[in-house]
């Protein structure tokens, strides 16, 4: 599998210039998300790379080749998931941003509990439905499905 999507049908220009504004407000609210605790970086660099990948080849290859995030974003394509450390994080971070905005934040008893239900559903996604890396890898070696080793991400080749 390559790092590659699949092609896409081509785009009109306004269709174009959509995914593109898109794609910058993905970009800008991760690099808030850089700083600000609980609010998604990784994802929101996701959302941008699949959204510059309908609008802008540049954009994309810039996403994907960021120190910190590229790997990551490259993951993901390839079906890899997160690593074990960094979900271990988002949960930590979902649950101390939870936990601080329902003790300190929110005086309301029913904007809590959504709170701390929208929290949950978070913990429960990323430890049931996004993939380990590490099991991901070992399963494809298992199975036969070689790996190959680009840079930092591994890539089933």
């Amino acid at each position: 599998m390559s790092l590659e999507q699949p092609a896409l049908p081509p785009v009109g220009r306004v269709a174009r210039a959509v995914w593109l504004v898109a794609g910058l407000l993905a970009v800008a609210v991760g690099a808030i998300g850089i700083v600000v605790p609980g609010l998604p970086t990784t994802v929101c660099f996701i959302v941008a790379a699949w959204c510059f990948s309908r609008s802008s080849e540049r954009l994309e290859r810039w996403v994907l080749d960021l120190p910190r995030i590229g790997p990551m974003v490259r993951d993901h394509r390839a079906g890899l998931g997160m690593a074990r450390r960094a979900k271990v994080i988002a949960i930590a971070m979902i649950v101390v941003a939870v936990s601080l905005s329902v003790t300190f934040g929110i005086d309301s008893w029913p904007i809590r509990a959504v709170v701390l239900a929208l929290g949950a559903v978070g913990v429960l996604y990323i430890t049931v439905r996004v993939p380990t890396r590490e099991r991901v890898l070992r399963e494809r070696e298992r199975s036969g499905a070689g790996v190959e080793v680009l840079g930092r991400a591994d890539v089933v080749g």
